[in-house]
């Protein structure tokens, strides 16, 4: 099974456990995600980023100031702002919130439901799928110097054709050398590896 239908199969699962949607950010690095799955309603994703929610979230600040799980109806989150309300008037009336990795990788995820409370067992089967998919998009320590070289060029502005001539190799080889990139950083295009490269400090 490839990587990409292991995270597919993954996602898929989650999307069956949470009907309301959910929201999962992979390795946040420098306050963004390297990876970001979520299915919540359109609506409400427009509004929370329109009144920037992101800054007032309260499983943000929990998910990076704790590790494990919690239901958003705990006694002990802050919610100065309101959002949890907010967030019912668009059918998230439930949730939970699933928080791993080391504070310069983290990965958070949020889960919703609009009819009832998550059950433990439903939060422990949902915790086990997201540290699934924190290893399996663990980013990679290094690449290949044929790779580095390859991936380099192109991010020059170099086409294939004068990438492989200034690295004395034929055209096909060097687009072997982009694709082995590509599937190593899990890039679906030339442009997503390089930017994943470089976010990972690799060229």
């Amino acid at each position: 099974m490839s990587v990409k239908l292991g995270i597919d199969v993954e996602l898929h699962q989650l999307s069956l456990m949470a009907p309301a949607g959910y929201f999962v950010g992979l390795h946040i690095r420098f306050t963004a995600p390297l990876f970001t799955f979520q299915t919540y309603d359109q609506r409400w994703l427009d509004y929370y980023t329109e009144k920037g929610y992101v800054l007032r979230d309260p499983m943000v600040a929990w998910g990076f100031s704790a590790t494990g799980t919690i239901r958003w109806s705990d006694s002990a989150l802050p919610d100065p702002f309101g959002l949890f309300n907010e967030a019912a008037r668009y059918g998230l009336n439930y949730g939970a919130t699933v928080a791993c990795g080391p504070v310069k990788s983290r990965s958070i995820a949020s889960f919703a439901r609009a009819d009832r409370e998550f059950e433990d067992h439903e939060i422990a089967a949902i915790a086990t799928i997201v540290h699934r998919l924190h290893d399996v998009t663990e980013p990679p320590e290094e690449l290949t110097k044929a790779q580095i070289e390859a991936l380099r060029c192109i991010a020059g502005g170099d086409r294939f054709t004068a990438a492989a001539a200034k690295l004395g190799i034929s055209e096909s080889a060097l687009k072997a050398r982009i694709t082995s990139a590509r599937v190593r950083l899990m890039a679906r295009t030339t442009a997503e590896a390089i930017q994943r490269a470089k976010d990972y400090r690799l060229i």
